[in-house]
This record gives C-alpha cells, structure tokens and sequence, in this order.
C-alpha cells in the first residue's frame, strides 16, 4: 500500500515518539554513544511531541492508518525527520522532505537550515543540502546544513535598483 502524508494530530504523538525513539536506538546509535541517544530521546517523549505540535508544522507517514514516519518545519528551520527503521530506504524520508520543501516555498522561505545527525548527512546531501557547520553539544556532534530554495510560483521577485556613479 502506498504511504500517505498528512499533518500530524495530537492521536499521533504517543506513536510518532514510538518512531523517533525506536529509530534513534536502532539507526542512530550506530554514529553515536548510548548516552547521547538517551539524552535526546528524553525530547520525544509523548509529551514532548504533543508540544512539538503546537511549536511547528509536523507530517507523519502513514501506511493503513499507521504512523512510520515524521518530519517537521520550525519556520525555516527541518526538524526531526525519522523513519522506522523498517520502512527506511523506501522513500518515505524523500517524500516527506518534498512536502517540507513545497510548504518552505510556499511561504518564500529563500534557505532551508537542517540540524543534521551524522547518519542523516548523506541523506541531506542527496536531496542538496551542504554542510556549514558542525557543532557539538556535548558527545553530540550536529552539521548544520543547507538548502536554498527556488522561487515560489507567483512571488515577486526583488529587481533592485542599480545604482549611478
């Protein structure tokens, strides 16, 4: 069956923290020590995730009515994008980050930013991201990553002036 992608709702967020959680201890821990995962699964908790969704704009995957993927935007900012590890390598990452990218443009969003983990890297840099920057935070080592954009259908493009000598 094919993947559906929606706008999660706060019925989702005891299984999108499921996803993360699952994802990060399978797919994760191997770039990173246990006690980092720990950490950073304290921030998705069901809990957390139903404050996530007041905060930014979150897509789940479904497939049958079943949660199998997130991703979000926070203004320009892509924020936890994971699959189930027994969904991944199957597109659902790739689909869910063109409707990230299609809302971004939409609100003339020029760059898209990433926070990326180190086993997200190449998957960001397929779809065109490029790394600016690491930055750790403890054992956690993020690259921080970057998209521009394309114009949206129907913005105004800025002409300038030229200036006279």
């Amino acid at each position: 069956m094919k993947p559906q992608i929606r706008p999660a709702t706060p019925a989702d967020a005891a299984t999108i923290s499921q996803v993360i959680i699952h994802s990060l201890r399978q797919s994760n821990a191997l770039d990173y020590p246990p006690e980092v995962i720990a950490q950073v699964e304290k921030s998705f908790s069901t809990e957390s995730i139903c404050t996530l969704l007041t905060q930014r704009q979150v897509f789940v995957a479904t497939i049958d009515h079943r949660v199998i993927a997130t991703a979000s935007l926070d203004h320009d900012v892509v924020r936890s994008v994971f699959v189930d590890p027994a969904h991944q390598g199957n597109g659902l990452g790739r689909q869910l980050m063109a409707t990230i990218e299609t809302l971004a443009t939409d609100a003339n969003i020029e760059v898209l930013r990433v926070p990326s983990s180190i086993t997200a890297e190449a998957f960001y840099s397929k779809l065109g991201f490029r790394k600016i920057r690491d930055e750790f935070h403890g054992a956690e080592r993020t690259i921080i990553m970057e998209l521009r954009l394309p114009r949206a259908a129907g913005r105004d493009v800025d002409h300038g002036q030229y200036l006279r000598d």
